[in-house]
């Protein structure tokens, strides 16, 4: 007999493996646990049997998403780890995230070569044909660590990239897409190097859903980086065929609401698509905003060939932050972040979304741009601001802190030190920036002397995740797994879609019907399992 009452019909909704039959039995709402559906026949009436009221087929979190891209990347699941810089999205992390069915990006921007070759050959010798990725980000003031960077991932056999940042194609950024580009004994194009763009505004999109700018193209067989061959072939190939829609997040963002970005997006896919007519299948995620169920569910409904999560992943203890900004993210709410100053983008006044509550980080870093905007010279600033910024920013004279800048620079980018000498404001802008760039490894070192000041990438999402997970285990942050939340976040996405099925037939479920409470991932998995 069917069962009647709000517990079971809250248990056959949560119960994603399998179908959810709805009865009116004399006006109330019965849950069918076994028998048959028979459409278009008229039923004896000696059988015992109900009208249907409402149908929701199973849905296993493996069903969501585009299935080329899961077949693409070889994965189970249509869940990316973002990459965040400095490897705060980390070797442990990535690897989690394979294993499991998902895939991650190694946070490589803001990291020396050297950081970023170890990564490769960690991940390279344990995850075998498991997926993963790096990141690639867009370096305008310093192109020759870009191509240094590309150049690494090529000679590493690094296939696959994150491209984030850009506001333009670039050089080397074209160069790995296009090298190695070639016809197989069929004459199909074979190209070995992907893509996946992360971007917020269309007319970045435009240029990553379009072959290469043939101008570059062009740039690169002058340089003998390129054959004659691999440039005319590339003309057949979009930039990226994955491309994810970046709406409020962490780090850079524009801040833009996910629900008119993405569809934004997907006619902008089709209107490419159509255009140049690739053979492979142009693809939309999303990413930002994503820290709940609901948020989850509502991406893939739109649309999302996959979800991207980043702010989320960074409280997780596999994050390569610390302990100490673990605990922050977990107690911060969704107006604990704001817009600050970035430390790569310093002069062209780009901001980046970080974590408000318990830092100083963005006030002090919005006072260095003031300062900069109306002086030409660190000699120029007021005596005032001059000990201000000594004693509380730097901790040290102007003369030290500039000593260990152009010791950075020498390294990293010697003409900077040139250019400063010649520019009193260039040389101001770059004893700032060491404080902007050494704010977030203040954050990851977990400096208790310097945590007042540490620069904590974070969007809204995470005050969304922090009250979703309230008194469950997953409030803690030492309980936070990578892909234990993943996993919750995709099962508690089916639970909400299916509710959501049955209420447009006509179901009027309580507010708790659809609601899905973090689960331990054995109890997850031993569900799926059984599938």
């Amino acid at each position: 007999m069917p069962e009647k009452g709000e517990d079971a019909l809250k248990a056959a909704v949560k119960n994603i493996i399998h179908p959810v039959f709805l009865m009116d039995i004399d006006g109330q709402i019965g849950v069918g646990n076994d028998g048959k559906v028979t459409i278009g026949e008229k039923i004896p009436p000696e059988s015992q049997s109900y009208p249907l009221a409402a149908y929701a087929p199973p849905l296993h979190p493996e069903n969501f998403g585009d299935p080329l891209f899961k077949r693409t990347h070889n994965l189970r699941y249509a869940y990316v780890a973002g990459a965040m810089a400095n490897g705060i999205t980390s070797v442990e992390m990535v690897e989690q995230m394979g294993r499991a069915g998902m895939i991650g990006f190694f946070g490589a921007g803001g990291l020396s070569p050297e950081r970023v070759e170890d990564a490769i050959d960690r991940l390279q010798e344990r995850m075998d044909n498991l997926p993963f990725g790096f990141n690639l980000i867009n370096s305008p003031h310093a192109p020759e660590l870009e191509q240094a960077v590309v150049d690494l991932y090529l000679r590493k056999g690094v296939k696959l990239v994150s491209a984030a940042a850009y506001m333009r194609l670039t050089l080397p950024l074209v160069y790995f897409r296009v090298k190695g580009i070639h016809r197989d004994a069929g004459g199909n194009i074979i190209v070995p190097n992907k893509v996946i763009a992360k971007v917020s505004r269309v007319e970045v999109a435009q240029k990553f859903f379009s072959p290469p700018p043939k101008k570059i193209l062009a740039q690169l067989v002058e340089k003998k980086m390129l054959t004659s061959e691999e440039a005319q072939l590339a003309e057949s190939i979009p930039m990226a065929e994955d491309l994810t829609a970046e709406a409020d997040s962490g780090g850079h963002t524009d801040n833009r609401p996910a629900f008119a970005l993405l569809p934004t997006m997907i006619a902008l896919r089709n209107e490419m698509a159509q255009k140049y007519n690739y053979k492979e299948p142009l693809r939309v995620g999303l990413g930002g905003g994503i820290a709940t169920p609901e948020s989850a569910a509502a991406a893939f409904a739109m649309g999302a060939a996959y979800i991207l999560t980043g702010s989320v992943n960074q409280a997780c203890i596999e994050s390569g932050t610390s302990g100490a900004v673990r605990r922050m993210l977990s107690k911060a709410g969704q107006a604990d972040v704001t817009m600050a100053p970035s430390a790569d983008m310093f002069q062209m006044g780009v901001k980046v979304q970080v974590l408000k509550r318990g830092t100083m980080y963005s006030v002090r870093a919005g006072k260095l741009y003031e300062l900069y905007t109306k002086y030409d010279s660190l000699e120029d600033i007021p005596e005032k601001d001059k000990d201000i910024l000594k004693n509380k920013f730097f901790h040290s004279p102007f003369e030290a802190v500039w000593e260990k800048t152009a010791d950075f620079f020498a390294i990293r980018d010697p003409k900077q030190i040139t250019r400063a000498e010649k520019d009193p404001k260039h040389k101001m802008a770059l004893v700032f920036r060491s404080y902007l760039g050494q704010s977030s490894r203040w954050a990851i070192s977990g400096d208790p002397e310097r945590l007042i000041d540490s620069q904590i990438w974070c969007g809204p999402a995470i005050g969304a995740f922090n009250e979703w997970v309230k008194g469950s285990f997953l409030e803690k942050p030492e309980n936070r797994k990578v892909t234990t939340v993943a996993m919750n976040l995709l099962f508690g996405a089916s639970v909400s879609t299916r509710a959501n099925w049955l209420r447009a037939q006509g179901i009027a479920l309580s507010s708790e019907a659809g609601i899905f409470s973090p689960m331990e991932l054995s109890k997850i998995s031993k569900i799926l399992d059984a599938c």
